[in-house]
Parts: structure tokens; C-alpha cells; sequence
């Protein structure tokens, strides 16, 4: 089992450096969190400029995902071991190259691999940011220093978003790519001059078995729950990989339990914060990717609205979710995590539901108001289940405590575009099934496949494309609507068994701790 000897004491640094830290692991979590959202910009100049087919474009997204979370975990006890800053600097150097390499090649299958390196890169970045703060943070500051955290990894997102809209204003699809070589280097530098060294005193062994079934649960869950949405669920890949990830869990829980040393000790979620930590992260992730992938499909193919001007719109988030974010662990810490973490799903929910009253043409104020709602929410509830989450387990294995907290994010992330990714495509071409009667075989199937592709020929079909142009958006916000609704009834679901699992203070006692790992 893992040590419970007392956890050391923390890093000493003044407060000045303490401050650069948080700014350069804040700027490392960006370069991280921006990959994912800011390429879906640059994917239709990408397309045009490689010649990449749908499928092509699909895994230039799916590389990066796949590798990520499923190297999570192991990278956060590599970390541990080996010692932090190294992991960093090791994780941002790969992370840097392969994209600086990703800005000279113009071949799908190329960028494809470089994409899947950059997630290895990330790997070793996310979960180290996290395990820095609370090492070198004193308890008091802690849970600002994790707010800041939180808030830069849900608004970075859209920040990256904005950033690679500006980008593709002025330069072509590689500028993407410029954009994380640059925060890249900026970060490794910061790196060098502030990041302290720090590692697990107890220097466990190693888990290599525990290592690849967590890599192959997670890649194979994760590549199954993509492949789903894009194949279907009863295809054979999708379904071959979604066993390999069930088996692969199973045989992860029988073989953790086991170890002396493991990686990730499965008892640990009897944790209250623990457990309920990583259920409110997985739902907020669930949700807030889900709305990135739904809005910006309402707002570019239903309103017409350019990369930027859809990126603008999405603003709100983190002007509202960085401060809210930074103070939801003084109100935690009075009103008690259970309270406040359900009270932010519950918002959440709440600004879903609010944005199922979208229609074909643009209100901002409606849209706006359903996002500041939302981002209340996750700025009030990720916070406190981050920090309920890195509570739980003792300071010397906070490296296994921040991937816990990261894989529930990318799980959460995929399981949410998923979902509501099948949704919109099943009440859509509901919606559309009966206006592309007439149409050729092929367009038919392309424009129930797609808005997209409606929206670009609508042009060339006279009257009956204006008019399946409009069937199209009609079609589209409904089947907006209801993904948002499906989104709200998960996060409602999530807030009531957070009330009841979370814990009422914001600290894990450490009987609970030896308690759930003896067992009882």
C-alpha cells in the first residue's frame, strides 16, 4: 500500500516566487489545455492546405487525446519518482519540438504522429503543474493557488480558442502550431529559473504492469467512446475497444490490489473526497466540453459567424470562471465542499437548460446569459473537488493525486463530445430526413451526415437549398437543445450524489484515509 508516513514539509519559497510559479505552471497548463480546443479553428484551413479526408482530420484531434489521458497516470508517479521539475522540462521540451516540427509538414499521416508526441508531452506537463502547487504551496495559500489552476484550465480552452481565431486572421493553419511552440518555450524557460525540485522521499517502485493497463483502460475507453460518435457504437472497432478498456480496468483493480506499491490503489476511492472529487470533475468535464463542441457548431454553421466572431462569443467563460474559480475555496471552506461543489453542477445544469431556448437567429444576449451561468458553476464547483481530490492522499504522492484529477477532466472531455456528439447526430438527421428527398443518393447522405456540408451547397441548389438550408438549421437547434437537456439531467444526477458522497469540510481526515485502505 502506499505510505502514510507523515507528508513532508513543503518547499520553502518566498512569496515573489511563489508567485512566478504559479505563473509559469498556469502557462504550461494553457499550452496544454489550448492544444485541444484551439486546432478545431485551424482544422478547415488544415483540410484545404493537406488534403486530409474527414477520418484524417478526425485523428489529427483524436492522437493528441488518446495518448494524453492515457499516459496520465503513469506520468504523475513517474514524477513523483524521478522528481518533478525534470518530468516538466522533459514534457515541455517533447511537447515543443513535435509541434515545431508539426509547422514544417503538410502530409495528414505526419501530423497525425506528431500530434500523438505532443501527447506524450502533455502527459508529463498537466499532472506536475498540479503536484508543483501543492508542494510548494503553503496549506494556507493552497487552495487559491489550485483556484488559479482550475480557472486556467477550464478558460484556457476558450482562450485558446480566441488566440488561434486571431491567429488564422492573419496567417495560415501552421500559425497554430507557432502559437504552442511559443508557450512552450516560454514555460520551459520559467521552468528552468523558478519550478523547485521536489520528488517523493519514500521512492516507491515502480508499477510497469499497473502502467500499461492504465495506459491500455484509458486509451481504449477514451478511443472507443470517440470512435463511438463517429462510427457508430455497434461497429467492431468501437466495440473491440471499448472491451480491451473494460478488461483492462478489470485486470488494473485486480492487479493494484495486489501490489504493495501501487500505482493507483483502487481503495482510495472509498475516499469521500476522493471518490466525489473525481465524479464532479468527470460530469463538469463532461459538460463543458460538450458545450465547447455544440455552441460553436450553433454559432458557425446556424448564426454564419467566423472562427474569431464564434470565439468571441465564447468570452464570458473565462472572464466569469477564473475569479469565481479563485475564491470557491473560502466559500467551501464555510458552507462545506459537498454543498457548494453540488451547488455548481446545479448552476451548470442550469445555464444548459438556459441555452435550450437557442433559435435559428443569433440573440448574444441569450447565449451570453446561459454561459455566465454555467461558468459560475464550474468556477464554483471545480475548485473545491480539485481540492478534495489532492487532500485526500498524502503530500509525497500528490504527482498519483493530480493525473487522478487530469484523467477525470479527459475522460469527462471525450465521454461528453460522445454523447452529445451521437445526440445531435440522431435528432438531426431526423430532422432532416424528409426535406433531401429529391436530392442525388450521395448529397442526401452528406447532408444528413452534416450542417456543414448544407450550408455549403445550398448555394448551388436554388430555392430547394435555401429552403433545406433552413430545415437544416431548424433541424440543428433542436437537436442542440436536446444535447443540452441530455447534459443538464447528468449534471443534476451528479450534484445529488455529490451532496450526499462529498465531504462537509474541505479536509480529509487521516483516520478516513487508514481506514479505507485497511479495508474497512
Amino acid at each position: 500500500m502506499p505510505s502514510t508516513a507523515p507528508a513532508p514539509t513543503p518547499v520553502e519559497l518566498s512569496p515573489r516566487r511563489r508567485r512566478a510559479l504559479l505563473g509559469v505552471v498556469a502557462l504550461a497548463l494553457m499550452m496544454v489545455v489550448s492544444a485541444v480546443s484551439g486546432l478545431n479553428v485551424a482544422l478547415p484551413d488544415l483540410a484545404l492546405a493537406t488534403g486530409a479526408t474527414q477520418t484524417e482530420l478526425t485523428w489529427i484531434v483524436d492522437a493528441y487525446t488518446v495518448v494524453f489521458a492515457g499516459l496520465l497516470l503513469s506520468a504523475g508517479a513517474v514524477g513523483d519518482r524521478f522528481g518533478r521539475k525534470g518530468i516538466l522540462l522533459a514534457g515541455l521540451a517533447l511537447f515543443g519540438a513535435a509541434a515545431g516540427m508539426a509547422m514544417t509538414v503538410d502530409d495528414p499521416q505526419t501530423l497525425i504522429a506528431l500530434r500523438g508526441v505532443m501527447g506524450v508531452g502533455a502527459a508529463a506537463v498537466m499532472p506536475v503543474t498540479l503536484s508543483v502547487i501543492t508542494t510548494s504551496f503553503p496549506p494556507e495559500e493552497r487552495g487559491r493557488a489550485v483556484g488559479v489552476w482550475v480557472g486556467v484550465a477550464g478558460g484556457g480552452a476558450v482562450l485558446g480558442l480566441f488566440a488561434s481565431g486571431i491567429l488564422l486572421e492573419l496567417f495560415d493553419w501552421s500559425s497554430f502550431f507557432g502559437l504552442n511552440v511559443a508557450l512552450a518555450v516560454l514555460a520551459l524557460l520559467g521552468t528552468l529559473v523558478v519550478v523547485p525540485s521536489s520528488r517523493d522521499p519514500h521512492r516507491p517502485p515502480l508499477d510497469p504492469v499497473g502502467g500499461v493497463l492504465s495506459v491500455l483502460t484509458v486509451a481504449g475507453l477514451v478511443f472507443g467512446i470517440i470512435e463511438g460518435a463517429e462510427r457508430g457504437w455497434g461497429d467492431a472497432w468501437t466495440l473491440s475497444s471499448l472491451a480491451v478498456g473494460a478488461v483492462s480496468l478489470v485486470g488494473f483493480v485486480w492487479w493494484e490490489l495486489r501490489r504493495e506499491h501501487p500505482l493507483l490503489d483502487p481503495r482510495l476511492f472509498r475516499l469521500r473526497g476522493f471518490g466525489a472529487g473525481s465524479l464532479a470533475l468527470t460530469v463538469q468535464f463532461f459538460g463543458s466540453f460538450g458545450l465547447f463542441f455544440v455552441i460553436l457548431q450553433y454559432l458557425q454553421f446556424v448564426t454564419d459567424l467566423s472562427p474569431l466572431q464564434a470565439a468571441l462569443c465564447l468570452l464570458p467563460l473565462p472572464f466569469v470562471l477564473i475569479p469565481v474559480a479563485r475564491n470557491a475555496p473560502r466559500v467551501a471552506d464555510r458552507l462545506g465542499t459537498n454543498r457548494v461543489v453540488a451547488l455548481g453542477l446545479t448552476l451548470s445544469a442550469t445555464g444548459m437548460l438556459v441555452l435550450t431556448g437557442l433559435t435559428t437567429d443569433l440573440r448574444y444576449w441569450h447565449v451570453a446569459l446561459g454561459l455566465v451561468v454555467f461558468a459560475a458553476g464550474m468556477g464554483l464547483a471545480g475548485t473545491p473537488s480539485t481540492t478534495a481530490i489532492v487532500s485526500s492522499l498524502p503530500q509525497a504522492k500528490q504527482g498519483v493525486a493530480s493525473a487522478v484529477n487530469d484523467v477525470s477532466r479527459e475522460v469527462g472531455s471525450a465521454v461528453g463530445i460522445a454523447v452529445l456528439g451521437s445526440t445531435i447526430t440522431a435528432v438531426y438527421r431526423s430532422g432532416v430526413s424528409g426535406a433531401v428527398e429529391g436530392l442525388p443518393p450521395e448529397a442526401a447522405e452528406r447532408a444528413e451526415a452534416s450542417i456543414a456540408f448544407v450550408r455549403l451547397a445550398a448555394d448551388r441548389l436554388g430555392p430547394a437549398g435555401e429552403q433545406l438550408l433552413d430545415t437544416a438549421e431548424a433541424a440543428f437547434v433542436d437537436a442542440a437543445t436536446t444535447a443540452f437537456v441530455v447534459a443538464a439531467v447528468v449534471q443534476l444526477v451528479a450534484a445529488a450524489l455529490v451532496l450526499w458522497l462529498a465531504p462537509r469540510k474541505g479536509q480529509v481526515r487521516a483516520s478516513e484515509l487508514e481506514d479505507a485502505l485497511a479495508g474497512s
